[in-house]
């Protein structure tokens, strides 16, 4: 794929950005395709699991270090980077892929067409002394300007402009997302972390579900989800219903379905601290053994200790000391499928983030939303 060519649409099915601009109107339009997309997993939780899953021994340990991937993202991005923070925060990029092999394609939809696409991204920045987050939502639609940068196989790729954001990732793989990041927000990202469709499903499965209020009705058979308002557990299926789908509510955009992420985050969060897996073996076991087949690491991560060790300073962050907001954009007047980054306001997000304070409410004042705020909830 070239680095010019914008890999996805905004909604799946619809056509690129190519040719002249007209003003988007009206409702956003269904996709023709069925393919589906997005996932979620906040970064501390799934460490958390592997926490848990570290006080085995021997035969358990040595399982679950095989289990674990790991991409050199230092190697491949060599020197020119920001510089890293003096103030005892870290910055972590997680991204939810969707690549179609290992049985994604029958989750997600679409065929195993041998490429990955990340449609969920998030900077995740733990502030000094690790009590506090704030969780910074990237949409994929949004047009940024793609920098020139080198995968971890060694090829260079061109920069591109006016591409989604998540063409990074289609094109050069984990590195190339970090580097798409870094030009952007100005940060260094300390860490990496990749999350799979199946994965996903699979451990929310081994936590028995986790626990959603919702106050109105969500369906969406592209995302075989048809959930009545009220409370409701989800299993591993409808979980990720509900994190991908982007037509049950809102304005169907993909800045609505990032408003359900978030709230799902929380809950799911809470679910992994009140589940007392460490009085059940057994689930410990099934578990961390899941965790680590589901993510895929930096490298400085790549090992159970180094998991471990990384999430031990994780563990005091509860949903109420999490801050989730979605970076400030605009809808692109041209095209009523794809979102422009408010330059204004995302620097105040990012300067905040780089200064180590809470992001000013002001930042996300008048941006684009997606109008699911509040439909989803941890009861």
């Amino acid at each position: 794929m070239s680095a010019e060519r914008t890999p996805e649409p905004g909604i799946p099915g619809e056509s690129g950005t190519s040719g002249p601009r007209h003003r988007g109107k009206g409702r956003r339009r269904r996709p023709r395709s069925r393919r589906r997309k997005g996932l979620l997993v906040a970064a501390w939780t799934t460490a958390g699991i592997v926490v848990l899953g570290g006080t085995g021994a021997g035969y358990l340990y040595f399982k679950l270090n095989g289990n674990l991937k790991s991409v050199d993202i230092d190697q491949a991005l060599g020197t020119d980077r920001p510089a890293k923070a003096d103030n005892g925060s870290e910055n972590i990029l997680v991204l939810g892929s969707d690549t179609r092999a290992d049985g994604n394609d029958k989750l997600g939809g679409g065929t195993d067409d041998g490429t990955a696409r990340s449609d969920t991204a998030m900077v995740v920045h733990v502030y000094q002394g690790h009590k506090k987050a704030s969780v910074v939502s990237i949409p994929r639609d949004t047009l940024v300007e793609r920098p020139e940068c080198t995968d971890t196989d060694g090829q260079t790729h061109d920069a591109a402009s006016d591409v989604m954001f998540n063409s990074a990732y289609s094109t050069g793989g984990a590195a190339c997302a970090v580097k798409t990041v870094e030009s952007m927000s100005g940060l260094r990202m300390d860490h990496y972390l990749e999350v799979d469709f199946s994965g996903f499903q699979q451990l929310i499965d081994d936590l028995g579900g986790v626990e959603i209020t919702t106050t109105q009705d969500i369906s969406d058979p592209d995302s075989h989800l048809d959930l009545k308002a009220g409370t409701h557990t989800l299993d591993g299926e409808q979980a990720l219903g509900l994190v991908r789908t982007r037509h049950g509510v809102g304005d169907g955009s993909d800045l609505g379905r990032i408003q359900l992420q978030q709230a799902f985050i929380k809950a799911l969060v809470n679910r992994v601290k009140d589940i007392g897996v460490l009085t059940n073996p057994k689930k410990l076991v099934d578990l961390a053994d899941t965790a680590t087949k589901t993510v895929t690491t930096d490298s400085d991560l790549g090992s159970v200790n180094k998991l471990v060790s990384f999430a031990g300073g994780l563990k005091g962050i509860t949903p109420a000391n999490m801050n989730m907001v979605t970076m400030p954009v605009q809808y692109d007047p041209a095209n009523a499928n794809r979102v422009l980054v408010e330059e204004t306001k995302s620097k105040q997000v990012w300067d905040a983030l780089k200064a180590d304070k809470t992001i000013p409410k002001t930042a996300t004042e008048g941006t684009a939303a997606g109008g699911a705020k509040g439909v989803v909830s941890a009861p």
